[in-house]
């Protein structure tokens, strides 16, 4: 195999999907992106997005494409109330932003890059060879093979990619089950974070004038078949019994359930197959986690991938797509779990309510640990030997002076690739040989008083070297090795 009709394949245009087509189409390689569904969803489960993507948003210069992005500043964590602005850039995300709006964006920005979308498309086949990758798809035409170099899966938790590529998808079976509808033509009293009621629990998110969502759990009913429908009539009769609302003026706009069950691909990647989103975890979606994972997930493997497919990786660096994003994973998995237990646990569960309240309120330390795991505000990366607090962990964004201008540090990486940013203005030449890679950028002032001389920035936004002026550039020109491939002749 050895002709391709483009350089990756995505399966899956959800908001996974889409950003990850953009990611690749920043650094120029080809893109097709195959979809299912001949129309893209007008009703899904996510509301918003995590502060950390906000910051991702940010720096491909995204985020006003959404408007004005208002954040929640408090939320809860398995229902024991938790200011998330206790951390820096913490909130409890963006609020009021359906997933189809973000898929709309997102689809908007991929497209004017020249990634090219094609809905219809179901995937039935995939035969992977030494260099690329053959797929076997079906649309209303007939049947048609693409053959791309890598192939990543974006396809939901029921992944036909995954499943073809023979990834494991370990985890737990269900056990609970979450209840949700939007309703129009009634006024309901908002109850952002949930309330636990005799009997579960019941959230009310406005998202319109006369418009909610609902959602309710309800410890007394059983878990339904799998592929049975849910009605609206058993949506409204549990929802007014466990709240005491009144839904009989309600018209329901869309109805749906998810389950607890949570589950983690074993590896990342296999060969020429990778999964992203929900094709790699899911989960409970308690506190705007799942399609943020996913969306950390491409742009984590974008710029990877696309330094693999111009033959200019460094060797292992697409195996830290799986070293870095699994281990985020699994702490998401963890985290929603223990939410579960305390959110909507029975009676029994009350004491360790009542100690987790207690641990919550008075240490800033237990609030700060908690924030960042929900948010991702907390992920660093190893990224190699370095005491630096920066070093691995997220490019804050703090105002920048450039050429006297200020502005502020994401936009350093609207272009999506590399950043050197030099203080000294004596790392320039050290950098050049990675010039088609990485920009180096003379800073005239930087608001933070950790960095004094220079820092490396990989195209996700993380810090992958950051210098002492006494250091030198042996440190510098190892971690440009180390993530951008070798120095260019």
């Amino acid at each position: 195999m050895n002709s391709f009709d483009t350089d990756v394949l995505i399966v899956g245009a959800g908001p996974t999907g889409l950003m990850l087509a953009g990611e690749l189409r920043l650094s120029g390689v080809s893109v097709t992106v195959l979809e299912k569904l001949a129309e893209p969803m007008q009703f899904s489960r996510a509301l918003g997005f995590s502060a950390r993507t906000i910051e991702e948003f940010s720096q491909r210069d995204l985020t006003t494409r959404f408007g004005d992005v208002q954040v929640i500043p408090a939320g809860h964590f398995g229902g024991v109330p938790l200011d998330y602005q206790v951390i820096e850039g913490g909130s409890y995300g963006a609020r009021g932003i359906p997933q189809s709006r973000t898929e709309a964006v997102l689809g908007g920005w991929a497209a004017e890059l020249g990634a090219r979308v094609r809905r219809g498309v179901e995937v039935t086949g995939l035969e992977t060879g030494a260099d690329a990758v053959r797929v076997r798809a079906v649309d209303d035409q007939g049947e048609l093979e693409i053959t791309a170099r890598y192939v990543v899966g974006c396809d939901g938790a029921r992944s036909t990619v995954r499943t073809l590529a023979g990834i494991d998808y370990p985890g737990t079976e269900p056990a609970i089950e979450l209840r949700f509808a939007d309703v129009e033509g009634v006024r309901l009293r908002p109850r952002f974070s949930g309330e636990r009621v005799p009997g579960g629990m019941v959230m009310v998110i406005p998202i319109g004038p006369e418009r909610s969502r609902i959602i309710y759990f309800d410890a007394a009913a059983p878990l339904r078949p799998a592929g049975q429908a849910i009605t609206f009539e058993e949506v409204r009769e549990a929802f007014e019994r466990l709240s005491g609302d009144d839904l009989s003026g309600a018209r329901p706009l869309w109805v749906s359930s998810t389950t607890d069950v949570s589950r983690l691909a074993a590896a990342y990647r296999k060969g020429r197959v990778l999964v992203a989103g929900d094709a790699a975890h899911t989960h409970l979606p308690i506190g705007a986690q799942g399609m943020s994972a996913g969306i950390q997930d491409a742009v984590n493997l974008g710029w990877k991938l696309a330094l693999e497919v111009k033959g200019l990786a460094p060797q292992g660096l697409l195996d830290t797509y799986h070293s870095e994003r699994h281990p985020v994973a699994a702490r998401i998995l963890t985290n929603t779990l223990a939410q579960r237990l305390l959110y909507l646990g029975g009676d029994e569960m009350a004491p360790l309510r009542e100690v987790f309240a207690e641990l919550v309120g008075c240490h800033v330390t237990v609030q700060r640990h908690l924030a960042g795991m929900v948010t991702g505000l907390d992920i660093r990366h190893d990224v190699g030997e370095g005491d630096h607090p920066l070093l691995g962990r997220r490019l804050p964004d703090r105002d920048i002076v450039v050429d006297g201008t200020k502005t502020t540090a994401l936009t350093l990486l609207h272009a999506g690739r590399g950043v050197l940013l030099d203080l000294t203005g004596e790392l320039a030449e050290a950098a050049s040989a990675w010039a088609d890679r990485v920009d180096t950028v003379a800073v005239d002032r930087f608001d933070h008083d950790c960095v004094t001389a220079g820092l490396l920035v990989r195209p996700d936004g993380y810090v992958a070297w950051a210098g002492s002026p006494d250091e030198g550039t042996g440190g510098l020109t190892d971690a440009l090795s180390r993530w951008f491939g070798p120095a260019s002749a």
